[in-house]
């Protein structure tokens, strides 16, 4: 912390979010009340990732929490939670993935058309269902699709939603990446760095290819010895790392994860960065 910033502490970031106050009348930024640090509320995530990444480039180095929509209460007593109208135009063979997956984060299908080999879909679905959902969706629709959404209304909260299905990849040591480990580990999941990059403990150095997360040792050298055997010092063959934008990086991270930006990286990392500590916070969670 605080090696990569020109700008590292709360004072810096205070500045900061009260010029942009200024400047943006749709930015609210409120104080926590636990701990250090700040909420700051927009229109949605691609208001809110432009700002991250301006603070980025100008030098500073801060964490964000994943992002979260804001709740009401109606005069009963009752939570509500914001929704959005949204409308899909994908051809007749992605139609399918599309409904399944949208219907896994409550969406509710109002009207479905077919023409020329084209579907054009309208939900509703909640806000919460839409965070994430278009690196989901480029992939079910090789690209292919096209999707707008407009705010709805305000309606009854839907319930408990997974933001991820998978689970990450963790270091459990700090030091460098190492090809021959990522080598024996690309089975596990997919990777977001390459061999030679600094890493710490804590930090999420891939996704997992099952439900959990899976502590993992990335540094692992391979263990030198005076016996050669033929065709086992070949060169190891990587799968390239998965490329994560800052948009992507948003939407990938769940309650308990973090993303830390500085000007020269971003990192995705764990809340707690040993297994002992994450563990003691599950426990603390199930009592």
């Amino acid at each position: 912390a605080g090696t990569e910033g020109d700008f590292v502490t709360s004072r810096h970031l205070d500045e900061r979010l009260q010029r942009e106050i200024l400047t943006d009348v749709a930015i609210v930024v409120e104080e926590l009340t636990t701990g250090v640090g700040y909420k700051v509320s927009g229109r949605g995530e691609l208001h809110l990732s432009i700002l991250i990444e301006k603070m980025r480039r100008e030098g500073y180095e801060f964490q964000i929490t994943c992002p979260q929509v804001i709740f009401k209460e109606s005069a009963n007593g009752k939570k509500l939670e914001p929704y959005e109208e949204l409308t899909v135009d994908v051809s007749d063979e992605y139609a399918g993935k599309v409904i399944e997956k949208l219907g896994m984060r409550k969406g509710q299908m109002l009207e479905m058309e077919t023409e020329r080999g084209m579907t054009r879909l309208k939900f509703k679905v909640p806000t919460r269902g839409l965070l994430g959902y278009r690196s989901d969706f480029m992939s079910d629709t090789k690209g292919m699709g096209q999707m707008s959404y407009v705010f709805a209304e305000y309606a009854d909260y839907a319930g408990d939603m997974t933001n991820r299905k998978n689970g990450a990849l963790v270091s459990m040591v700090t030091g460098v990446t190492v090809a021959f480990a990522l080598f024996n580990l690309q089975e596990r999941g997919d990777f977001f760095l390459d061999p030679g990059e600094k890493i710490y403990e804590g930090q999420i150095v891939g996704e997992n290819s099952r439900d959990g997360d899976l502590t993992v040792n990335p540094a692992k050298g391979k263990q030198l010895t005076n016996v050669r055997a033929s065709g086992t010092d070949e060169s190891v063959s990587l799968i390239p790392p998965r490329n994560m934008s800052l948009e992507d990086c948003i939407s990938f991270i769940n309650e308990d994860e973090l993303l830390e930006l500085t000007p020269k990286n971003i990192r995705l990392r764990k809340r707690h960065l040993t297994e002992n500590d994450r563990k003691r916070n599950r426990l603390k969670k199930a009592d």
